[in-house]
């Protein structure tokens, strides 16, 4: 038995800089929201109080862990609030020290409401605790775990909207990738078709492909912000936009309209090996700075390694298939959802739990084994991509500096892009029967390496790169 998770879930449209660190506690407060609203304390609370834990709290100012609460206490949304409303908002409640609560009611609330404690809760590194007051009486309290890629629960509650997957509610019951190779061989089918006849047990397909095309759409208007857009970053590492030069001199100072007329031109430009690179890591780089600047993203599985999976699908679409469409693009969506989910229920796409092998390692695997069905593979070449990307992330530790979704970061969506296209390469050319590490095996020890390395290099800020270079020298 497992729990079934869509594609949807694995590719969600939020607010950057961090899935687990901005977009989980944003859901986490419009879920308290919610529960207090169930037992009919909203009207009472007069007082908000909110406790960051672990990795939520030591990191939390450079992921805007904080600016994410007050928002999801508001009344926005992380898939369709306007970006300029977010510092219009922010703004407001600091200057008026008061929170426009859900729904309208107003709440005194101060910057010491939120407050961040370096203590790490048992059950998971991201934890948030919500506290509601009455007339200085505590009412109500509710803790949430920000577990990546968006997702949240509470200990021993992981939420009743979760699905448990088996063969009475769904054709193809997967939770192991063995499972998934077995039923595309029994049946004759690709991955693709596997999984969408999972996803059609709950929606049509026309909603399907409807929530695809907007996430790609997403995908492709962030590359094309993250490549129009100049400057610095935010943070205080003074970190410089590097997709804007680079795609300045590939397309030679030619500007565009829209993303459509830029992808379109993009295509029928031929380009060489050296090109490819650099277009490649442009691509993923584009993602990450707008991610950086809390843009618009899609997780895939998370923030931190938004760029990846984007970026190598525009790979497929601007040099290897030129006449490409949305069918390739669904299918390409479809088959790196699954193998997401694979990776979430055997081991994690925490980074605070597993570091960032689970982040850059999982959707450069995502990444690789869609390559490989669009590139004509069988689906036992597909896992063997996803496997050889993985494979030489693990160990991949998290150590951004100042605890800002920069610097390594951006940069490492562009390695995980590259190497998910040579991964698909190499599984093309390799017999699956010959194969000595299977998926299930790499992440099996993906989740091992997670939890034997160091808690320092676990999203902490306290080991690696963000000890050894410090804002100083930047």
């Amino acid at each position: 038995m497992s729990q079934f998770i869509s594609v949807f879930d694995m590719l969600k449209i939020g607010v950057g800089p961090s899935s687990s660190h901005t977009l989980g506690p944003w859901r986490a407060a419009e879920q308290w929201i919610q529960t207090i609203k169930t037992q009919n304390k909203f009207n009472l609370i007069d007082r908000i109080h909110v406790d960051l834990y672990g990795s939520l709290s030591l990191t939390g100012k450079g992921h805007a862990t904080d600016l994410a609460v007050l928002l999801g206490l508001s009344e926005a949304d992380p898939e369709y609030i306007p970006i300029e409303d977010i510092f219009i908002i922010i703004e407001r409640i600091n200057t008026q020290e008061e929170l426009y609560f859900k729904g309208g009611k107003k709440i005194p609330f101060l910057k010491a409401n939120i407050k961040f404690n370096r203590e790490f809760l048992p059950f998971h590194a991201n934890g948030i605790t919500f506290r509601g007051f009455e007339n200085g009486n505590e009412i109500s309290t509710e803790t949430y775990y920000s577990i990546g890629g968006g997702f949240i629960v509470q200990e021993n509650n992981h939420f009743e909207e979760e699905i448990e997957i088996n063969k009475n509610n769904f054709p193809y019951p997967i939770n192991r990738a063995i499972q998934l190779e077995e039923y595309c061989e029994k049946d004759n089918l690709a991955i693709s078709e596997i999984v969408l006849k999972n996803e059609l047990e709950l929606r049509s397909e026309s909603e399907i492909d409807f929530e695809l095309n907007r996430i790609w759409e997403t995908m492709l208007e962030c590359m094309y912000i993250g490549c129009h857009t100049e400057g610095r970053l935010p943070g205080g590492l003074n970190v410089k936009r590097r997709a804007f030069d680079t795609h300045q001199k590939l397309i030679k100072n030619t500007s565009y309209a829209n993303p459509q007329e830029w992808l379109v031109a993009i295509r029928s430009t031929e380009v060489r090996f050296r090109e490819i690179l650099k277009w490649v890591s442009c691509f993923a780089l584009s993602v990450n700075e707008v991610n950086a600047a809390l843009g618009r993203v899609v997780t895939a599985p998370t923030n931190g390694s938004a760029g990846v999976i984007p970026a190598v699908l525009m790979y497929y679409m601007v040099i290897e298939n030129h006449e490409a469409n949305f069918e390739h693009v669904k299918k390409f969506l479809l088959v790196a959802g699954e193998i997401g989910s694979i990776f979430k229920k055997n081991a994690t796409i925490s980074a605070a739990m597993g570091g960032c092998q689970a982040e850059i390692g999982v959707s450069s695997a995502m990444a690789a084994g869609a390559l490989t069905e669009l590139l004509g593979g069988a689906p036992a070449q597909c896992l063997v991509a996803a496997e050889i990307a993985m494979e030489h992330h693990l160990g991949l530790t998290c150590d951004p500096i100042a605890g800002l979704v920069q610097v390594p970061c951006i940069e490492r969506n562009s390695m995980g892009a590259i190497k998910a296209i040579n991964a698909a390469e190499m599984a093309l050319e390799t017999d699956p029967k010959e194969v000595k590490v299977p998926l299930d095996k790499v992440i099996d020890t993906m989740w091992e390496t997670a939890k034997d390395m160091h808690k320092n290099y676990k999203e902490t800020s306290e080991g690696g790169l963000a000890i050894n270079v410090g804002l100083a020298d930047c």
